[in-house]
């Protein structure tokens, strides 16, 4: 079988400690464009020998090849950056959709790969990843709610190369990490709290949405819109959230993706606007990304793609596209997402974003909601206008490369392709005569002692199998 591969080389100049971007590195993300990165071919991961997830590996190498690091740190990493997404000790919220099982959930294997990220974090991770779901009394972290179209049974179903794979079993079984846990919302989905009530599990309002407040399994006080409460005050910069939904049929408003996902944040209990509305969806969800809190990362799940179906089942009603797609502008994702994966897959005009429909006005009114509350991504300005966006792809298979200095050693890490890994260094750029550092490696970092202080600047080549 022909394998593609790309192979990626950077110079490592002796003692450097602090080395720019690897030679990967694409021209920066422009500044009048929004940003949207897509992975494809992304292979069924083999958690074998990692937690590691093929594709959320390639988008993050792929993001910060562009300048959106997905590390704050002021250490030198391929990741990383000062203005990175996560911090050590930040108290990062993944968002999941577990109000229905199979496919019509987020794969919880996507979900894997992203906390594993974020455990190996650079400066050392002592934060807490909290899945978190309200699934409005319909919800399971278990993936076995009854909502699941399949006669209301109790068996755990997650979307999952092993359908035993739940959310909850991420956290009890495969982690065990105390920096590890879930909190389902659905419990406190009735319980409305004060503003100065910070010990109380519930949700608060501002104008026309709720968010929930509560105490995580780790002891950290979440007040989604203020941040964490410390005893006296808030520290809004350590909380953040990645939103991870699946892209799906959607009964009322024909299509859910990134935009529709904060209703399982939100209470929809005693709610003051009918959420199912698509008169007012639009109005709901800008008003919570808008008055309440923005995610650090969207990252729309296509591994599976519900075309036909709100449950993603049965299976035939779904349909296998092995992509993801990331950013910071949910109507962007959502509309460039169904143009290129949900309508080619279904044909149903009800999933094309620029025909009239609820799909289409509650995209057009959750921007324009955006927009009048100074947008998104740092300023600019939410669209549903394929003209207005550039898309970033990366083929799975090929390598992405990265290099950066510890001390006197070398660290090389990688993302793409297929294990065993070969890996060899020359000190002259064509290879006229290259060492081979490891035949066969099973890993995604490989350290070269010493190589950073010999004198000797190194070029490197990694080629998957």
């Amino acid at each position: 079988m022909k394998t593609d591969r790309r192979t990626f080389v950077k110079t490592v100049a002796a003692g450097t400690a602090a080395l720019s971007l690897p030679s990967w590195s694409r021209a920066a993300v422009s500044t009048d464009q929004t940003p949207l990165f897509r992975v494809y071919r992304i292979p069924p991961p083999d958690f074998s020998w990692t937690n590691a997830h093929p594709g959320v590996e390639s988008l993050l190498f792929r993001m910060a090849s562009s300048g959106r690091h997905f590390y704050r740190t002021n250490l030198s990493h391929p990741l990383g950056a000062p203005d990175g997404m996560i911090g050590a000790q930040d108290v990062v919220c993944v968002k999941v959709n577990a109000q229905w099982k199979y496919r019509g959930t987020t794969n919880s294997d996507v979900v894997r790969g992203v906390i594993q990220r974020i455990l190996e974090h650079p400066d050392g991770f002592d934060g807490e990843i909290c899945i978190v779901e309200n699934g409005q009394g319909r919800g399971s972290l278990n993936n076995d709610t009854t909502s699941g179209c399949d006669g209301g049974t109790r068996e755990v179903h997650a979307n999952a190369e092993n359908e035993s794979h739940s959310f909850q079993w991420l956290v009890d079984q495969l982690f065990q990490d105390p920096r590890v846990t879930a909190y389902e919302l659905d419990p406190i989905r009735k319980t409305f709290i004060a503003n100065d009530d910070h010990v109380t599990d519930g949700y608060r309002t501002i104008q026309d949405v709720s968010y929930p407040c509560f105490t995580s399994p780790r002891g950290n006080r979440i007040e989604f819109k203020e941040g964490i409460w410390l005893g006296s005050a808030h520290d809004s910069e350590k909380l953040k959230w990645i939103n991870i939904p699946t892209m799906k049929d959607h009964k009322d408003l024909n299509v859910t993706g990134c935009c529709k996902h904060i209703y399982g944040l939100i209470t929809t209990w005693n709610e003051p606007l009918p959420h199912q509305d698509p008169s007012v969806a639009g109005q709901i969800i800008g008003q919570f990304y808008s008055l309440v809190r923005q995610p650090v990362l969207h990252l729309l799940d296509h591994i599976w793609v519900a075309h036909a179906s709100l449950c993603g089942f049965p299976p035939d009603t779904t349909t296998r596209r092995d992509m993801l797609v990331a950013g910071l502008d949910p109507v962007a994702i959502d509309a460039w997402s169904a143009r290129k994966v949900l309508y080619p897959i279904s044909g149903d005009p009800a999933h094309d974003p620029d025909i009239p429909g609820w799909f289409r006005t509650y995209l057009l009114d959750t921007r324009d909601v955006l927009n009048a509350n100074g947008g998104v991504d740092g300023g600019k300005p939410a669209t549903l206008e394929e003209a207005d966006v550039t898309a970033y792809h990366q083929d799975q298979r090929m390598l992405q490369v990265g290099v950066f200095t510890r001390g006197a050693d070398t660290h090389v890490i990688w993302a793409g392709g297929r294990p065993p890994y070969r890996i060899e260094k020359d000190s002259d750029p064509a290879f006229s005569n290259p060492q081979v550092l490891e035949q066969a490696l099973w890993a995604r970092e490989y350290v070269d002692p010493g190589s950073a202080s010999d004198g000797q600047n190194w070029y490197y080549h990694v080629y998957g199998s």
